[in-house]
């Protein structure tokens, strides 16, 4: 796990200190070296920061160049190794033991289309000397991060958006994150807080020649739904054999890993499963409150006891807490409702000792653990209200009423909306000083990034829970907040082999309402203690709402503030939009 930059632009003096400047404002996601490669004849640089996880000798070094071929990657391919294999059949060697050596090698013999047998996360550039061409890449699921900006004279790209800012052009703001930040509560793609700078769409790859900035888009991987699988006893038993193997890859690693367990049942799941490859060697933490409330112990120690494993329970306390926060901000690669969590599991996991832990992100998305699959019927009889009824709900006091006006709107943006709304158009109108029309002409051009097609019931939130909150809000934290700490979050749900099984489960199986999540418990049912599966559904939550409202940082600082911060205290605005407005203008100061 690593960062990464690159320039081409042939108006730039500085381009070796520029992509210095911008490599090691991301020093924290890879503190183990750094390197940079400079094209003698072109104005093109490529920076790297590496986190050693794989090979972790010198021969690992990025950028890494062979023959022709620089490469510079952030991630990990999982199945490297078969690969390899396949590769030195057709009579490739190799000097490292690397993955990265091992994408070169796969570039060399099927050019673009080796994308298509990498099964991993990642996001890379390889410079091809021979085609004199620039590739840019992004994994199947989006895991990795990879934000670009491309004209017609210059091309900037890097892992987090705060490097832009070190690259000596200057990128103006985008106007439209604030209304997209209070609608959503993150920043859906394509929007960044920096106007037209994007980021790369997952399964795909850019071709860009140099030095004309010639773009081709190449697909590599799109998920969709077939339902193949209609036999429950050959779901369950593909589904438990896919996942075994998915951990069991997710687990190769040449410094110490471990695994988040909050006691739920996808990390529950993962634990079990890993207790079977890494036996003596099993390394899980936890965080633990002493606002019981918030306490998931009791059943973390049930897949302790369970397993055997290496068990670090680390307490966080409000005092831990506001002493953290601020660095906790300044995390924050871009702004979100979420993440701070993240922030401070992170922190534990590297204070433990680990590089890598893997997360149970995803399995909720790919079988239903969210209410909103639960929601979907009641969905359906409120889409037949009249408009003009759906267009009144938006001013009820209640905020799960008046989310429910997305659906008159009906677009793949405003359906999530109606089930994950922060704020609605009326109020975000009132809170930019903009109109309601230009809140929902943006959410109608978004969504053609979002194309929902004619999915279905389970699928389709399935769907649009995976594209819009897990994409945009859980991965994208999940990699700034681990990486400020110098550790890689992995997540085996999102296994491209797990996401292709989960899709071809005819979602008669896979949504099943008992047990919930249904599929996963079935195959593992054996193992999976029955009060794991049976308990209320917590998620990873913090009691810092509470803490926060005895903290100076959420005291007004200007007017519109003072106003937001009376409703709340007056509990006619919800903490959770509260927190989102003043989230907004203490990011604005870092623009």
């Amino acid at each position: 796990m690593c960062r990464i930059a690159g320039i081409f632009n042939p108006e730039e003096q500085y381009l070796g200190e520029r992509i210095v400047a911008m490599r090691d404002t991301m020093y924290r996601g890879g503190p183990d070296s750094s390197g940079v490669f400079v094209h003698p004849q072109l104005p093109l640089a490529l920076g790297h920061r590496r986190l050693s996880l794989i090979d972790l000798t010198e021969a690992g070094h990025q950028p890494m160049i062979d023959a022709e071929l620089t490469i510079v990657f952030n991630g990990e391919i999982y199945n490297y190794k078969e690969l390899r294999a396949t590769l030195q059949h057709y009579g490739h060697t190799f000097r490292t033991e690397s993955d990265t050596e091992v994408i070169l090698k796969a570039y060399r013999q099927w050019g673009v289309d080796a994308f298509e047998y990498f099964n991993g996360m990642f996001a890379l550039a390889i410079w091809d000397e021979g085609r004199q061409q620039l590739l840019l890449a992004r994994d199947h699921a989006g895991i990795k991060p990879l934000y670009y900006y491309i004209d017609g004279k210059s091309l900037y790209f890097a892992s987090e958006i705060r490097a832009f800012a070190h690259s000596g052009k200057n990128f103006a703001e985008n106007s439209k994150w604030r209304s997209a930040f209070l609608t959503f509560g993150h920043l859906p793609e394509p929007i960044t807080t920096l106007k037209d700078v994007v980021p790369l769409q997952k399964g795909t790859a850019l071709l860009i020649d140099l030095p004309t900035l010639h773009v081709q888009e190449h697909r590599f991987f799109e998920w969709t739904f077939n339902a193949k699988l209609k036999q429950e006893e050959e779901a369950i038993k593909l589904l438990r054999e896919t996942l075994e193997e998915a951990v069991a890859r997710h687990l190769v690693a040449d410094a110490p890993i471990g695994l988040f367990l909050s006691g739920g049942i996808d990390s529950s799941l993962l634990t079990l499963i890993a207790s079977h490859t890494r036996k003596d060697n099993l390394h899980t933490l936890s965080i633990v409150f002493n606002e019981q409330a918030f306490s998931e112990e009791k059943y973390q120690r049930l897949i302790i006891e369970k397993t055997g494993a290496k068990h670090q329970s680390f307490l966080v306390t409000k005092d831990i807490f506001n002493q953290q926060l601020a660095d906790a901000m300044q995390a924050m690669d871009q702004p979100t409702l979420d993440g701070i969590n993240t922030y401070f599991i992170s922190m534990y996991a590297k204070a433990y000792g680990l590089k890598a832990v893997l997360s149970g992100l995803g399995a909720d998305e790919l079988f239903g653990g969210y209410p909103s699959f639960q929601q979907q019927k009641k969905m359906e009889l409120v889409e037949k209200m009249p408009e003009r009824l759906l267009r009144g709900l938006q001013h009820f006091p209640d905020h799960r009423v008046r989310k429910l006006s997305y659906i008159g709107m009906q677009n793949s943006a405003a359906e999530y909306l109606s089930y994950r709304g922060i704020f609605t158009p009326v109020s975000v109108a009132s809170l930019l000083d903009a109109s309601e029309a230009e809140i929902k002409d943006d959410l109608a051009e978004l969504s053609a990034y979002y194309p929902v097609k004619d999915l279905k019931n389970g699928n389709r939130i399935s769907w649009l829970e995976t594209n819009f909150y897990m994409q945009n809000q859980l991965l994208k934290d999940s990699d700034f907040m681990s990486m400020w700490h110098g550790l890689e979050i992995r997540v085996p749900f999102l296994d491209k082999e797990v996401m292709l099984m989960a899709a071809a489960i005819d979602p008669a199986i896979k949504f099943k309402k008992v047990p919930p999540k249904y599929p996963l418990v079935k195959a593992f049912e054996h193992a999976l203690p029955e009060a794991i599966w049976k308990r209320k559904k917590q998620g990873f939550t913090f009691p810092f709402e509470g803490w926060l409202k005895e903290n100076e940082y959420i005291r007004p600082s200007n007017g519109a503030e003072e106003k937001l911060y009376r409703l709340f205290q007056q509990k006619k605005l919800s903490w959770g939009r509260y927190w989102c407005a003043l989230l907004m203008n203490r990011f604005e100061e870092r623009i």
